[in-house]
This record gives C-alpha cells, sequence and structure tokens, in this order.
C-alpha cells in the first residue's frame, strides 16, 4: 500500500447499463428470474460499486501484487434503472484501518438516487491468496 491510501479519496465512475445486466440475466437459470422486471439487478448493482471503489484505489496499491476483496456491504436499492440509461456511482474512502478499507457508496442513474450505504474491502497480497484458494481446491 502505497502512502497515498489515505481516507478523503473520492471518485466518479459511470456505466451504461445493458440488458445482461438487468435481473432476468442475474440468474438465468432460474425460472423466477427470468420472468422479472428487466431493470438494473440489485446483484449487478452491487458489483458496479465494488467496481468503483477498486478503480478508486488501485492507483494507491502496488496493482496488480496488491489487491483488494470485497468483505462487507451493506448498501440501499431504492429505484428501478432501465437498461439504456448511465448510472454514476460517487464513492469516498472513509476509513482506512490497516488494510480494512471503508467507502461511502452512493448511485445515481441521472433520474433518481437508486442507492446509497457503506462497503468494506481488504488489502491482499494476490499471491498469497490465491495460493490459499489453492489449496482449497485441493
Amino acid at each position: 500500500m502505497k502512502d497515498t491510501l489515505k481516507a478523503g479519496i473520492k471518485y466518479k465512475h459511470k456505466f451504461v447499463v445493458p440488458l445482461s445486466k438487468t435481473v432476468p440475466s442475474l440468474y438465468p437459470e432460474s425460472e423466477e428470474f427470468v420472468v422479472m422486471p428487466e431493470v438494473f439487478a440489485t446483484g449487478f448493482l452491487v458489483g458496479f460499486l465494488e467496481w468503483s471503489c477498486i478503480k478508486a484505489i488501485n492507483p494507491h496499491l502496488d496493482w496488480p501484487n496488491e489487491q483488494t476483496v470485497g468483505t462487507h456491504i451493506d448498501i440501499s436499492h431504492e429505484a428501478a434503472t432501465p437498461p439504456g440509461l448511465e448510472v454514476t456511482a460517487s464513492i469516498e474512502l472513509i476509513e482506512v484501518e490497516g488494510r480494512k478499507l471503508v467507502f461511502k457508496v452512493e448511485a445515481h442513474d441521472g433520474f433518481d438516487l437508486i442507492s446509497r450505504g457503506r462497503h468494506e474491502r481488504f488489502v491482499i497480497n494476490k499471491e498469497k491468496f490465491d495460493n490459499k484458494v489453492n489449496e482449497k481446491k485441493a
């Protein structure tokens, strides 16, 4: 981790929601999901917020040797977003506690605030992490 990894880092990330990121695409194996409305899925919203946090802090890590993994998310999903709209995530790193990072996150679709909350990530050494995962596979 670089000395620049400190609370106060802010970042905005934009993404146009494609049909492939709507609820029916979340689990196409599930007949219940397939018949649901074609709006930005909460599961994909979570991934978008994680992606935004990653992009915000990667310049402050020894990327790709150091990476981060999500460890906690507590967000709302307040409004439906149809495909074709651009969503903007606004994130702020509000706490650095050793390798634990805490973010304030929000997302807007140009019409509504669609999400807000907190997200925690943990800085990992990619090689060590992969070794532990490979032990589980064995």
